[in-house]
C-alpha cells in the first residue's frame, strides 16, 4: 500500500475515533452537569430562589457582557473578580463569623488556630454536603447560608447598581454605575451567582469532590487540589516527553528531503488572473481597517486595567464600558484573521483552475457585503445589549450572548454560518473540474476542501446551546467553536494553504507537500480534538474529562518541538533563488509563525495545560499571555503572511515599499514579545504565587491587583502595545498604498 493511502487511512481513523470519544463524553457532560434546581429553600421551608430565576439570572449576567465582566468558573475577563471565587470566599468568611460570634462572641479572625479549625470543619460540612433532591428538584440550604445570601445580595446590588460606597471598587473592577438597572434583575443575577458558586463547593452525589473538581482553590471550604489532579498532570508530562522522543526519532530517521532543481523565475508570473481573484483586494482593505480598529479597542481595554472609569480622565465608560471594548477587541481579532484566511481561499480556488465558474464574481462580492453586515450588525447589537436596552430574548438573538469569542447574538451566528457555507461553495466550484482531471495535486486539493468543509461545518457547534442552556453544557459546545474551529481546522487549512503556495512557487514537490501535510494533520489532530477537554477541567464536567484533556492536550505540544526545523526550512526557502526575494516578507511572517507557535502556543500554552497548573492559574494573566501570543502570534501573523502572498501574486511587477513591511514585521514581533515579557508574564506569575498561597479569590482581588507594583507592571504593557500598534498602522498603510496606487 502506498504511503499516501496509509496516511489517509490513519487520518480517517484518528478523526473517527477522536470524535466518537468527544461525542461520548459530551453525552456524559449532559448527564452529570450541575443540576439547576426547580427551587431553593431553607431548612424551615422558606423559598430563596426558583429555577427560572437562576436561568434568567444567567441571561442577565450574559446581557451585561457575561464572560467579558470578570469570570465564572475561571472563564472570562481579568479586571473584575471571578464571581464564583469571590462569592465563595465572602460566603465562607460571613458564615464563619456567625459561628464565632455565636460560640465565642468574637470574630473568626480573632480566634486561635484550634477553634478556627473546628469551625472550618462545621462550615465544610454545611457547604460541601449535597442536599439537592433529584426526585423533587429541590435544593435545601441552611439558615446560615440564607443569611450569607442576603448579605451578599446586598453587596452585589450595591456594586452593580449605584451605591456610592462602591464607587472606588467599581472603578477598580471597570464596572460602570447601573450596569444592572433594576432590583428584579439584580435579584435574578444573584440567584445565578449563588447557583454557580454552589456547584464549586458542593460535592457530587456519592463523591468527595465538587462539581467543578474543587475549583476554585480555597482552604476555608476544603477546596484543595485532588490526587487525580496531581496524577494526571504527571501522566501528561511523561506522555509529552515520550511522544517528543518518538517524533524526533521519526524525523531523524526520515532524513533530509531530496533536492530538486528550482524554477529560474517566479512561476506565478505566467499564471493567469481571473476577475474574481482581483476582487479579493477589497477584503484586504477590510482586514487592514479591522486590524487598526482592534488595536484601538485593545488600547482602551488595557487602559481600563489602570483607570477603570475612563481614558485619561475622560469618562468613556458611560458610552463604551469595558465589557463593550473587550468584546469588540476579541471579536474583531477573529473577524480580521478569518477574513484574511477566507480571502486567501477565494484567491487560491480559481487560481488552480485558471477560470471563474459562472456567478463566481457575484458570489465573492455578495459574501463581502454579508461579512460587512455581520461585523457592523453584531457590534451594534452587543453595544445595545451591554447598555441594557434589550430584553432577555432580544439580547440572545441580536445582542450579547456573554460567551467569550462567541459573544455575537444568535441571529448573527446563523448569518455567519450561512456566509461560511457560501464561501465553501465558492471554494468547491472552481476546484471540481481540476479534481476530475486527477492531476498530481489531487490529494492536496482534497485536503484543502476537507479543511474548508470543516471550517464551514464546525462553526455550527455555536448553535448547539439555547438561551437558557446549563452553563456546563454551553461551555462544552463553546469550546468546540474556540478550540476545534479556530485552533483546529483553521490550523489544518493554514498548513494546506502554505504547502500549496510553496508547490505553486515550485519550491516543494507536490507529493512531498501532500505527505508532509497529511502527516502534520494527523499529528496535530491526534492531540487537538480530544485536547479540547483541557478547557473543561473545572466547568462542571466529570473526572474523565480531566484525564482525557490532560493526556491529549500534552500531545498538542509535540509537533511544536520541531518548529525550529520548520522555521529553518522557511528561512532556507527565502534564500534559495534570486526571484524568491520578492517573497521575503511573506516568508518572514511564516518564520515568525513558527517562533510564536513554539513560544506562545507551546511554552506559554503548556504552562497552563496540566491540571495541577490550571487549578491555580485558570483565569489569571497567564491565560491572556497564552492567548495573545498564540492567537495573534500564530494566527494573526499567518493571516498577514497569507495576505502578503496573495498581494505579491496580484501585483507581480510592482515594486513594494519594503521599508513599511520591515517596520511592520519588527514592530509586531518586538511589540508582542515586550507585551508578554514586561507585563502579562510577571503579572501572571505573581498572581499564580498568590493563588497557591492564599486562594483564587485573592489572586483576582482588588487588594492584590491595585498594589503599586502591580499597577506599574500594568503600565509597562504600554511599551509593547505602542510598538505593536505601529506595526498595525504601517501594515494598513502598506495595503492601501499598494492597492490604490496600482488599481490597473
Amino acid at each position: 500500500m502506498k504511503r499516501e493511502k496509509k496516511l489517509w487511512l490513519v487520518f480517517a481513523l484518528v478523526m473517527s475515533i477522536s470524535f466518537a470519544v468527544l461525542g461520548y463524553y459530551g453525552y456524559e457532560i449532559y448527564q452529570q452537569a450541575p443540576p439547576v434546581p426547580k427551587e431553593i429553600v431553607t431548612d424551615s421551608g422558606k423559598a430563596v430562589f426558583s429555577g427560572s430565576e437562576i436561568k434568567d439570572g444567567q441571561n442577565i449576567w450574559q446581557s451585561i457582557g457575561g464572560q467579558e465582566v470578570g469570570s465564572i468558573w475561571g472563564h472570562g475577563a481579568y479586571v473584575a473578580p471571578d464571581w464564583t471565587a469571590d462569592w465563595l470566599h465572602r460566603e465562607a468568611v460571613f458564615i464563619l463569623d456567625i459561628y464565632a460570634k455565636k460560640d465565642f462572641n468574637q470574630k473568626y479572625d480573632e480566634l486561635d488556630a484550634e477553634k478556627q479549625s473546628a469551625l472550618k470543619v462545621r462550615l465544610q460540612k454545611d457547604l460541601r454536603t449535597n442536599r439537592y433532591d433529584a426526585e423533587t428538584g429541590v435544593l435545601t440550604i441552611s439558615e446560615n447560608r440564607l443569611a450569607a445570601i442576603e448579605y451578599l445580595s446586598e453587596y452585589y446590588k450595591g456594586l452593580f447598581t449605584n451605591d456610592p460606597q462602591f464607587d472606588k471598587l467599581r472603578e477598580e473592577y471597570a464596572i460602570p454605575k447601573n450596569s444592572i438597572k433594576d432590583e428584579e434583575r439584580m435579584h435574578k443575577m444573584n440567584a445565578f451567582f449563588f447557583w454557580a458558586t454552589w456547584a464549586t463547593v458542593t460535592n457530587r452525589p456519592n463523591g468527595d469532590i465538587s462539581y467543578t473538581h474543587n475549583w476554585p482553590s480555597d482552604e476555608l471550604v476544603g477546596n484543595t487540589a485532588t490526587t487525580e489532579l496531581l496524577a494526571w498532570s504527571g501522566v501528561s508530562i511523561i506522555l509529552l516527553i515520550l511522544s517528543v522522543g518518538i517524533l524526533v526519532f521519526y524525523h531523524a530517521k526520515s532524513g533530509e528531503e531530496e533536492e530538486f532543481p528550482l524554477p529560474k523565475e517566479d512561476p506565478l508570473i505566467k499564471q493567469s488572473k481571473t476577475k474574481s481573484m482581483g476582487l479579493v483586494t477589497k477584503y484586504f482593505w477590510i482586514v487592514s481597517l479591522l486590524m487598526v480598529l482592534q488595536m484601538v479597542f485593545g488600547i482602551i481595554t488595557a487602559h481600563y486595567g489602570v483607570e477603570g472609569n475612563g481614558l485619561y480622565g475622560i469618562p468613556i465608560d458611560k458610552i463604551l464600558p469595558y465589557a463593550v471594548t473587550r468584546t469588540w477587541h476579541t471579536q474583531l481579532a477573529i473577524f480580521w484573521i478569518a477574513t484574511a484566511w477566507l480571502a486567501t481561499g477565494l484567491y487560491i480556488a480559481p487560481a488552480v483552475s485558471g477560470k471563474d465558474p459562472k456567478f463566481q464574481c457575484f458570489g465573492v462580492n455578495f459574501l463581502f457585503v454579508a461579512l460587512l453586515i455581520i461585523v457592523l450588525g453584531s457590534m451594534a447589537g452587543q453595544w445595545f445589549g451591554v447598555m441594557q436596552k434589550l430584553n432577555l430574548v432580544q439580547n440572545f438573538w441580536f445582542g450579547h450572548q456573554g460567551y467569550e469569542y462567541v459573544d455575537l447574538g444568535r441571529f448573527w451566528q446563523i448569518f455567519l454560518l450561512v456566509g461560511l457555507f457560501l464561501w465553501l461553495a465558492l471554494m468547491i466550484r472552481p476546484l471540481l473540474p481540476v479534481l476530475k482531471k486527477k492531476t498530481e495535486e489531487k490529494n492536496l486539493i482534497i485536503l484543502f476542501l476537507v479543511s474548508c468543509t470543516a471550517i464551514a461545518m464546525f462553526y455550527g457547534a455555536g448553535l448547539m446551546w439555547g438561551r437558557q442552556t446549563n452553563l456546563a453544557i454551553a461551555e462544552y459546545w463553546r469550546w468546540w467553536v474556540v478550540h476545534l474551529w479556530v485552533e483546529g481546522f483553521f490550523e489544518v487549512f493554514a498548513t494546506v494553504v502554505i504547502a500549496f503556495l510553496f508547490v505553486r512557487l515550485g519550491l516543494l514537490k507536490t507529493k512531498t507537500a501532500t505527505l508532509n501535510v497529511l502527516f502534520a494533520t494527523i499529528i496535530f489532530m491526534s492531540g487537538g480534538i480530544l485536547g479540547t477537554f483541557h478547557h473543561l477541567y473545572f466547568s462542571g464536567t466529570p473526572t474523565a474529562i480531566m484525564a482525557l484533556g490532560a493526556t491529549f492536550s500534552a500531545l498538542e505540544v509535540v509537533p511544536l518541538t520541531l518548529i525550529g526545523f520548520e522555521a529553518y526550512q522557511n528561512y532556507k526557502i527565502s534564500k534559495s533563488t534570486q526571484w524568491i526575494v520578492d517573497y521575503k516578507w511573506p516568508i518572514y511572517f511564516m518564520i515568525s509563525v513558527a517562533f510564536w507557535n513554539f513560544l506562545g502556543a507551546g511554552i506559554f500554552g503548556f504552562i497552563i495545560n496540566p491540571p495541577i497548573a490550571l487549578y491555580y492559574v485558570q483565569g489569571l494573566n497567564t491565560t491572556p499571555l497564552h492567548g495573545h501570543t498564540a492567537l495573534f502570534g500564530v494566527y494573526g501573523m499567518l493571516g498577514i503572511g497569507l495576505v502578503l502572498f496573495v498581494l505579491r501574486s496580484l501585483y507581480r511587477n510592482v515594486s513594494w515599499n519594503t521599508k513599511l513591511l520591515k517596520i511592520t514585521f519588527w514592530s509586531l514581533n518586538i511589540g508582542l514579545f515586550l507585551m508578554a515579557i514586561l507585563s502579562l508574564l510577571p503579572i501572571g506569575v505573581w498572581q499564580a504565587i498568590e493563588s497557591i498561597s492564599h486562594g483564587m479569590w485573592y489572586a483576582r482581588s482588588s487588594e492584590l491587583m491595585q498594589q503599586p507594583a502591580m499597577i506599574t507592571l500594568k503600565w509597562l504593557r504600554a511599551i509593547g502595545d505602542s510598538i505593536f500598534g505601529i506595526g498595525f498602522i504601517t501594515m494598513a498603510w502598506f495595503v492601501f498604498e499598494l492597492t490604490l496606487k496600482n488599481k490597473k
